[in-house]
C-alpha cells in the first residue's frame, strides 16, 4: 500500500506542477499561432458561405453540410460549443495539461516502482529524464515524423486511419526501443530497429492534394512549437516524478 501511495502522490504532484508549466508554456508558443490559423479558418468559412453553392469546389475531406473540415475533428457547426477566449479557454487548456500530465506521470511511477522492485534501488531523477525523454520519442517524435501537428484550417487524412497509424507507431516505437534497452542483443537489437521503422516504412495517411489558405511557414513554425513543448513537457515529467517518487517511497521505508 505505500509504494502505491507514494506512485499516487508522486503523479498528481509532478503531473499539476508540468501542466501548469506546459500551460505557461504553450501561451507563449502554440496559442499565439493557433489563434493566427483560426483566423485563416474563418476567414475561409465565411469566403464558402459567401460563394453560390454550384460554385464551390468539392474539396477532399470537406463536408460542406455539416461544416467538418475534413477528418482532423475541426466541427464548426451551429451547435459546436467551444469555450470563450480568454480565461475559460485557457481554463480548460490548464485543466486538461495536469490531467495528462497526472496520467503519464502514473505510467512513469508505475515503471519506476517496477524498476525499483527489480533493482532494490531507487530511480534517480537522472534516469528518470531518461525515461521521459523515451516518453517524448515514443509520443511525440516518432508520430511526428509521419503525422506532424495540424492547425486548424489544414486538411488531414481520415481520423480514423491517422489514430489507428499513430496508435500503431506509438506501440512500434515503445517496443522496439524496450528491445534495444533491456534485452542487450543483436537479435533484440535487430528486431528493435525493425521496429522503429516499421510504421514509416508503412507510411501515415495522408490526402493526395491540401488546399489550405494557412500559410505553410505558420504550420512549420506551429510543428516546431509543439515539438519542443512536448520535449519541454517529457523532460519534466520524467525528472520530477522519479524524484517524487523517490522522496515518498523514502519516506515511506523510513516510517515502516
Amino acid at each position: 500500500m505505500s509504494t502505491f501511495r507514494s506512485i499516487v502522490f508522486a503523479s498528481v504532484i509532478a503531473g499539476f506542477i508540468v501542466g501548469l508549466i506546459v500551460t505557461v508554456v504553450q501561451q507563449f508558443g502554440t496559442v499565439p499561432l493557433i489563434l493566427k490559423a483560426e483566423v485563416f479558418e474563418k476567414a475561409a468559412e465565411a469566403h464558402q458561405h459567401d460563394t453560390p453553392a454550384t460554385a464551390q469546389p468539392a474539396a477532399a475531406g470537406h463536408d460542406h453540410a455539416g461544416h467538418d473540415h475534413g477528418a482532423g475533428g475541426h466541427d464548426h457547426g451551429a451547435g459546436a460549443w467551444e469555450p470563450r477566449d480568454g480565461f475559460e479557454r485557457n481554463a480548460y487548456t490548464a485543466a486538461a495539461n495536469i490531467l495528462t500530465a497526472i496520467g503519464f506521470a502514473l505510467l512513469l511511477a508505475g515503471f519506476f516502482a517496477v524498476r525499483s522492485g527489480a533493482t532494490g534501488a531507487l530511480v534517480s531523477w537522472h534516469e528518470g529524464l531518461l525515461w521521459g525523454l523515451a516518453g517524448f520519442a515514443v509520443f511525440t517524435l516518432a508520430p511526428g515524423l509521419g503525422l506532424p501537428p495540424e492547425l486548424p484550417g489544414v486538411p488531414a487524412a481520415p481520423l480514423l486511419s491517422r489514430q489507428i497509424w499513430w496508435l500503431a507507431a506509438v506501440l512500434a516505437t515503445a517496443g522496439g526501443l524496450a528491445l534495444i534497452a533491456f534485452r542487450r542483443s543483436v537479435p533484440a537489437a535487430i528486431a528493435g530497429v525493425i521496429l522503429l521503422t516499421l510504421p514509416h516504412l508503412i507510411g501515415a495517411p495522408e490526402l493526395a492534394n491540401i488546399e489550405t489558405n494557412v500559410p505553410s511557414s505558420l504550420t512549420h513554425q506551429f510543428v516546431t512549437a509543439v515539438t519542443v513543448t512536448s520535449l519541454v513537457f517529457w523532460t519534466l515529467l520524467g525528472g520530477l516524478t522519479s524524484a517524487m517518487f523517490a522522496r515518498f517511497d523514502r519516506g515511506a521505508d523510513q516510517r515502516t
